[in-house]
Formats: structure tokens, C-alpha cells, sequence
């Protein structure tokens, strides 16, 4: 069970609700370890994770967590690693958190203008009759977090109170080693070395602008981005995280299976995580890609829960910080990941 207190008055409770809201004093958990481990680590996994963080040519954060076991394998889990899309995961952490407080209903009404477009992938944007879209809160969040669509997720972050909300939310969860930036726009606008218009939410008008940036400022805007990700996050946070998640203490517990229902039918990211898991397995997962840069890339990510056919369940995060090495070696690394987690479960 999850202990939790209502804070009032001067307390932690600082932001004002709406009128439908204010009967309630909001609710924070309070944070409380993850169960004891009971078993110590596969010394065959502890083996292949060193291996395999260590031989891999760019700056790689990974983490695994027997939800089951509590012990936790990893290498620089602790580094701050680009999140990028990973952390519409906190978006939706935040927004389930406001649902279970009475604040919204995943059938609340959402409409979608051109105004909220963003950039890069966004989907909803050819779902718009006449610049509209109309939509609810459960829709945003399934496109957010299963097709990973930044127009839906910037918008759920309006909606939960903005970037201050969600670092409310992981701070008062106690989730620790995890940073959430300002949001889409202005991450990928700073990340490129532009100020951020909204005229680039419109067709290619964003490669455009950055294609013309001297290339000294926008390697500059890269490099200050991946030394110190504003969104960035340990690995092991995230598997802490996600564990946590698992063990019902961040949501209520229909929440709960909503959200990690939701993430299972995630559709990003085929030849990562879901790429090495044999029959009779599931993941819940969330990906997460950065820009390229001079055949860079900042962040290329998978995190998520693998749950083996006897129910045992295991959190992991595999995040690529920066990296030149081909697509496929990076695939290639999650997926391997994902294989020794299998064979020190069958083993």
C-alpha cells in the first residue's frame, strides 16, 4: 500500500486548484523505499551489462531492477543521460496524478488548434478539420505515450500546469536523479541553437531555419545540450521510477493499470526492446530519440517493465546519451540488454 498525507495550508500544497478541485486538499505520497532485496544479483547479468556499457563506443546509461528480487544491475546508472521523449512518461505520471486528485478525467474535452502545434513528430497535426482537432485527455495521453506525439504531450503539459507540475510531482514522489526540461519547443529549439517561433511547428519551416545556422553555433547549441541535458536523468532513477510505478506507490491503483496498459501498446521503437523479447514475454515501454548532429545523435532510449510468462517482472533503462555508432549497433545494444535479463531469468 502506498502511505500518503493531504498537506494544507502552508504546507507543500502551494499551487492553486480549480474551483471543481478545491473541496480536497491535494495528496502526495510520501516516499518510501522500494521492497528489500530479497536475492542477490546474477552474477552473469552484473557480467554482461559491465560488458557490454563498457565496450560500447558513446556515453551509455543502463539500469535493471528485478521488481520482483529488489536487486539492481547497471553501468553509469547514475550519469544524467538525454531523455528526450522518455520523459513524456512524467507528463503522463503527472496527469494520471491530477486525475486521481479530481483536477481532470481522462474523457475531459481537449481542443486542438494550430496554436499548439509543435515540431518533429506530431501526428495529430493531420487530424485537424479547418485548424481543429477535438479530442479528450485519455486520447492525448495513448498518442503521447504509444505513438509519442509532441503536439499531444505539450498539450497534457499545459493542461497538468506546465514543467513546474511535473518537477513538483517527481520531487514529491522522491524519484530523485531525474531532470524534466521546458518543454518540446523550446528543448529542440535550444538543442539546435534557435529561439524557438511558432511559424516552425508548420511543415519543414524548422530543418529550414536550422539548416541556415552557422554550423559553429549549432555545434555549439548540440554540444551544451548533451554535456547538460535540462531533461537529463540516470538510468538508474528511471528503473527506480518505473519499480515504483510497478508497485502501485505513485498512482492510485486504476491508474496504475491504465497508464502501464497504455505504455504496452506502445509503437515506437520496434527494433529496440520489443526486438529481443521471445514468446510469452511483454514490455511497457516508452522510447525516446534525440537530434542528429554530424551523425551524432542526442539520446536514443528505451525504458520500460519486461514481464517473463511466470509474471516475474524486471524495470530498464537503456539510455544512449551521445553516440556516433550506426542505428543498428544501437539497437543491437538495447536489444542484447534485453537478452541477458532473458537468459538469467531462464537460467
Amino acid at each position: 500500500m502506498v502511505a500518503v498525507v493531504a498537506l494544507g495550508g502552508a504546507g507543500l500544497a502551494t499551487r492553486t486548484l480549480p474551483p471543481t478541485a478545491q473541496a480536497a486538499a491535494p495528496r502526495y505520497a510520501v516516499p518510501v523505499p522500494l521492497p528489500a532485496q530479497t536475492r542477490p544479483a546474477p552474477p552473469a547479468l552484473v557480467s554482461a551489462i559491465n560488458a557490454l556499457g563498457g565496450g560500447f563506443q558513446g556515453k551509455v546509461g543502463i539500469a535493471v531492477r528485478s521488481i520482483d528480487d529488489g536487486w539492481v544491475v547497471g553501468h553509469a546508472m547514475d550519469e544524467r543521460m538525454p531523455q528526450q521523449s522518455v520523459s513524456k512518461l512524467w507528463v503522463a505520471l503527472t496527469v494520471m496524478n491530477a486525475v486521481d486528485e479530481g483536477r481532470l478525467a481522462l474523457t475531459t474535452p481537449v481542443t486542438i488548434t494550430r496554436s499548439d502545434l509543435t515540431l518533429f513528430h506530431q501526428p495529430i497535426a493531420y487530424l485537424m478539420k479547418d485548424g481543429v482537432f477535438r479530442t479528450t485527455v485519455g486520447d492525448l495521453l495513448r498518442r503521447a505515450l504509444t505513438m509519442s506525439d509532441n503536439t499531444a504531450n505539450d498539450k497534457l503539459l499545459n493542461l497538468a500546469g506546465g514543467p513546474v507540475a511535473v518537477r513538483d510531482f517527481i520531487a514529491s514522489r522522491g524519484l530523485g536523479n531525474i531532470r524534466f526540461g521546458p518543454g518540446e519547443r523550446l528543448l529542440q529549439a535550444k538543442t539546435a541553437g534557435l529561439p524557438w517561433k511558432q511559424e516552425y511547428s508548420q511543415g519543414n519551416a524548422f530543418a529550414q531555419a536550422r539548416s541556415r545556422l552557422d554550423p559553429n553555433v549549432r555545434r555549439a547549441a548540440y554540444q551544451a545540450y548533451v554535456s547538460d541535458p535540462p531533461d537529463g536523468a540516470g538510468a538508474g532513477a528511471i528503473a527506480d521510477a518505473l519499480a515504483r510505478l510497478h508497485h502501485g506507490m505513485l498512482l492510485t491503483p486504476q491508474s496504475t493499470s491504465w497508464l502501464l496498459d497504455t505504455m504496452s501498446h506502445t509503437r515506437t521503437g520496434r527494433a529496440r526492446i520489443r526486438a529481443a523479447l521471445p514468446a510469452g514475454w511483454s514490455v511497457a515501454h516508452k522510447t525516446g530519440t534525440g537530434q542528429d548532429l554530424g551523425g551524432r545523435t542526442a539520446g536514443f532510449n528505451d525504458v520500460g517493465i519486461l514481464t517473463a510468462p511466470d509474471g516475474k517482472s524486471y524495470a530498464i533503462a537503456v539510455l544512449i546519451g551521445d553516440t556516433s555508432r550506426p542505428v543498428p549497433e544501437r539497437q543491437q545494444l538495447i536489444q542484447t540488454v534485453v537478452s541477458s535479463i532473458v537468459a538469467v531469468h531462464g537460467g
